[in-house]
């Protein structure tokens, strides 16, 4: 049985984890507090009637303290500067110096760069790119100061090059440009902390039946058999955040890589 242990591999930390009101990020948010973590879950979504997927920060907050363990919910829309500095400084306020940032948060449009808007465009990657950014700015000095921490990126098979004669392409030409430039920031990042005793990492869950993958179709009878269970993208999020920082960074990886690698098993949920 799911159960927090407060003494676990995460005893006392602070995380921040960003689009943490369903899906991928929620579940990262519920293992993490599972080792003792104190867990900051940010979104939009604030309360169920937020948004027209399932899923809120307040639900996601009120499930971990339920099981035992500590969490507060920040609501931020990661597009505005306010709302990202708010995410950083109301964590300090409640729990002290971020010790693990995980930039999980992404809002997608799929359409033709034909059809693409410049507002929709400049929307991406205020969230996806320059939020985690910004965030990791906001909280690096206190890691090197501290010599410690952990900031995971969360990517996409989308940042992989496409073959042009490749059938497919459904309108991902944007979100793939932005996963594409999260994970060089990560390498680029990783190499210049290096020794620091702070690790950067990214990680693409493959695919994963998330509220937004099957609202927008993702999951198909070509495909339906590679889905990619939550609990193992949740687990591999944990171990790119404990341990050797400076072993265990510049890593771009893939959740089912992360599992066998480290012969990993992973846990049931909260």
């Amino acid at each position: 049985m799911a159960e927090v242990n407060r003494n676990g591999l995460l005893s006392g930390q602070v995380a921040v984890v960003t689009g943490a009101s369903r899906g991928i990020g929620e579940f990262i948010a519920r293992r993490y507090a599972m080792e003792g973590a104190k867990v900051v879950v940010s979104a939009r979504s604030v309360a169920p009637e937020d948004h027209y997927l399932p899923g809120s920060i307040n639900e996601t907050v009120q499930a971990i303290v339920d099981a035992g363990g500590e969490a507060i919910a920040v609501k931020a829309d990661l597009s505005i500067e306010e709302d990202r500095h708010n995410l950083i400084t109301a964590t300090e306020a409640a729990y002290g110096p971020v010790d693990i940032l995980v930039n999980n948060a992404a809002v997608t449009w799929f359409m033709p760069v034909k059809e693409f808007s410049e507002k929709r465009f400049r929307i991406m990657m205020d969230v996806q790119v320059w939020a985690p950014f910004e965030l990791t700015q906001l909280c690096l000095p206190s890691m090197i100061e501290r010599g410690r921490g952990w900031v995971l990126n969360i990517s996409s098979h989308a940042a992989i090059h496409p073959q042009a004669t490749a059938p497919g392409g459904h309108g991902g030409t944007v979100y793939g440009m932005c996963k594409a430039a999260l994970e060089r920031f990560t390498t680029g990042l990783a190499q210049e902390l290096h020794g620091t005793g702070v690790g950067v990492n990214v990680i693409s869950p493959g695919l994963v039946a998330t509220p937004g993958v099957v609202h927008h179709k993702l999951i198909n009878e070509s495909n339906k058999d590679r889905v990619t269970p939550v609990e193992h993208m949740a687990e591999a999020c944990l171990r790119l955040c404990h341990g050797d920082a400076n072993a265990i960074t510049g890593r771009i990886d893939y959740a089912d890589q992360v599992i066998a690698e480290f012969d990993l098993e992973p846990a049931d949920i909260i």
